[in-house]
C-alpha cells in the first residue's frame, strides 16, 4: 500500500497532466450521465412509493422524492442545498485545475464529491427534488449520487490521512 501511494505523487508532466485530468473529467461525467439515466428511469417505470424487489427483503427499488438533505433533514431548504452544491463544486474545480503534485486517489475522491453534487443539485433545479431509488431496506432510500459523494468522502479521509501519516514518518 505505501508503494501506491508514494507512486501516486509522482509530479504530471506537460501533456500526461492534461491526458490524466481529461480522464478524471470523463470519469466524472460518466457518473452524472449514470445518475441521471438511472433517475430518468425511474421515474418513468415507477409510481411515487412504489417498491420492486430486486433482491426481496434485501435490495428494492423504490421512488422517493426528496426535499430535504440526507436522511429527508432540513426539508424544503433548496436554495441552501443548490448554493452549498455550487459552492462545493467551484472549490472543488479549483483544486483541481490547479497544477500540483498529483495524488491519483485524492483526485477521484473530489471526482465522485463532485459528480454527485451535480447530480443531485441537476434535480434540485430542474425538480425542485431529489429523485432517491435504491433501498436497501435498513437504510433511507438514496440515490446514485449520494453514493458518489459518500465514497468520495470515505476516500478523501483516507486520503488525509495517509498523506498525514507518511508526512509523519518522514519527519522522524
Amino acid at each position: 500500500m505505501r508503494g501506491f501511494a508514494l507512486s501516486a505523487r509522482k509530479k504530471e508532466k506537460g501533456g500526461n497532466f492534461f491526458s490524466c485530468r481529461m480522464n478524471l473529467l470523463l470519469f466524472t461525467v460518466l457518473i452524472i450521465a449514470l445518475d441521471q439515466a438511472a433517475k430518468f428511469l425511474v421515474l418513468k417505470s415507477l409510481s411515487l412509493h412504489q417498491s420492486v424487489a430486486l433482491i426481496p427483503g434485501v435490495f428494492h427499488l423504490t421512488l422517493v422524492l426528496n426535499r430535504g438533505a440526507a436522511f429527508g433533514i432540513l426539508k424544503n431548504q433548496t436554495i441552501l442545498f443548490i448554493a452549498s452544491a455550487v459552492l462545493a463544486i467551484f472549490l472543488i474545480a479549483l483544486d483541481f485545475f490547479r497544477k500540483r503534485t498529483a495524488n491519483r486517489l485524492y483526485d477521484i475522491s473530489l471526482c465522485l464529491i463532485a459528480a454527485g453534487a451535480v447530480g443531485n443539485l441537476i434535480d434540485r433545479l430542474l425538480r425542485g427534488y431529489v429523485v432517491d431509488f435504491l433501498d436497501f431496506r435498513i437504510w433511507p432510500v438514496f440515490n446514485i449520487a449520494d453514493s458518489a459523494v459518500t465514497v468520495g468522502a470515505i476516500l478523501l479521509g483516507y486520503t488525509i490521512l495517509l498523506q498525514q501519516k507518511n508526512t509523519s514518518e518522514r519527519s522522524q
